[in-house]
């Protein structure tokens, strides 16, 4: 089959590899009919290449069609029509009864201290084979799809790939800010969490200020009613633009939907050369670096702490990668903020969202979410052009 392989730093790849097959009881095997290219593969694509193969598959928001289930596997059978977390969990562990799918026991990834196995994505989260392929092996099947109407009429893929990642890590974000009734929240980044987080954010009635510097991402927020400041003119500006919009407090939460890619001047530079360094180095060198250096470029990060009133919440839903990140607790402790971030517990919210998806309305506007649909052979072009934000690119869907 034909699949999206990383070969290094901005060097991905369309190979044929081997087809998925069964290989436990519990597995499943997908037939892929849509993949997207998530902000998170950016990072592979740039940075952690330390805890990446070459050859390794990529991907983590897919749907298709089951062509194959194990003897365990009742949940689904072939001919269903699926999405596919990107959490890989047991749903019977300690942690799936607490609803924290991201933290499954079964899968935790125990050699690096980390949480549940993810598709595609290094070895930090258990180096499974990922949805940018035509087929994938789906192990704990007898949890992780989540079946979706037969396509038809108003039900194409669009309207249910986001189900993977997009829409319950945006909706567990705006969760998370815990937003008072009529409140209001500041989005730094708008790629395509933080846009969804504006359209959920809007949709449960709060007031939402968007912050990007790119001139398509602040256009498409503003189609939802969202209130924008360009970040490219504003730059350290930002949060005295907030209080000055909000009676000089500031937003009551911020949502930080930019993680390590963000960029500014606050110690930015010397955040990029780190990251550089890490993916130059030999694997393991580079692994000893990214876990005990700074290597995240903080410029969001600071700015939300900065804009948040006091008494607020900070949501981080934005990737971070480093261990020994200098942050600013004397401001995080004197404005008495909650933080609250985290991987998305996918199918925690899975059961929410369903109904928005279904409703004709299209309220969070899925339908025209993607800028981009591609064939799965175009990928290495869709990743540079997603990465330099050229050609209006905010998501970029891939099509097997």
């Amino acid at each position: 089959m034909k699949a999206v392989t990383w070969h290094g730093t901005q060097d991905v790849r369309v190979d044929n590899v081997p087809d998925p097959r069964i290989e436990a009881p519990n597995d499943a095997v997908v037939r892929i009919t849509t993949t997207n290219i998530c902000g998170s593969d950016l990072h592979l694509y740039n940075v952690l290449g330390p805890y990446i193969d070459p050859g390794d598959i990529l991907g983590h928001e897919p749907m298709g069609i089951v062509e194959e289930v194990g003897p365990e596997v009742s949940h689904v059978k072939p001919g269903d029509r699926v999405v596919l977390p990107f959490n890989i969990s047991c749903g019977h562990c300690f942690m799936c009864d607490e609803r924290l799918y991201s933290q499954c026991e079964t899968t935790q990834v125990r050699e690096y201290g980390t949480g549940a196995k993810f598709f595609g994505y290094t070895k930090l989260y258990g180096q499974v084979p990922g949805g940018q392929a035509e087929y994938l092996r789906v192990p704990e099947a007898q949890f992780v799809p989540i079946k979706v109407p037969e396509e038809g009429e108003g039900m194409s893929d669009e309207r249910f790939v986001y189900l993977s990642d997009v829409l319950p890590t945006s909706w567990q974000a705006v969760e998370y800010a815990g937003v008072p009734e009529g409140g209001s929240v500041t989005v730094f980044g708008l790629g395509p969490i933080g846009q969804m987080c504006a359209r959920i954010a809007r949709h449960k009635g709060f007031r939402v200020i968007g912050v990007d510097l790119v001139p398509e991402r602040l256009q498409m927020a503003r189609r939802y009613g969202v209130e924008t400041i360009d970040f490219g003119r504003e730059g350290e500006g930002v949060p005295a633009a907030v209080r000055e919009m909000t009676d000089g407090r500031g937003t009551d939460s911020v949502i930080d939907a930019v993680g390590m890619e963000a960029h500014g001047a606050s110690g930015a530079k010397a955040a990029e050369l780190a990251q550089s360094v890490a993916g130059l180095l030999p694997d393991a060198v580079g692994r000893k670096v990214m876990e005990s250096a700074g290597v995240d470029r903080l410029t969001a990060l600071n700015q939300a702490i900065e804009t948040v009133r006091r008494g607020g919440t900070l949501s981080i839903s934005g990737v971070y990668g480093g261990t020994a990140d200098p942050i600013n607790m004397l401001q995080l402790f004197d404005k008495q903020i909650q933080v609250r971030m985290g991987q998305a517990n996918v199918k925690a919210w899975t059961d929410t969202i369903m109904p928005l998806l279904l409703d004709e309305s299209d309220p969070l506007g899925v339908e025209d979410f993607a800028t981009h649909k591609l064939p799965l052979d175009d990928a290495p072009r869709a990743y540079e052009m997603f990465q330099n934000k050229e050609d209006g690119a905010i998501k970029v869907l891939l099509q097997p």
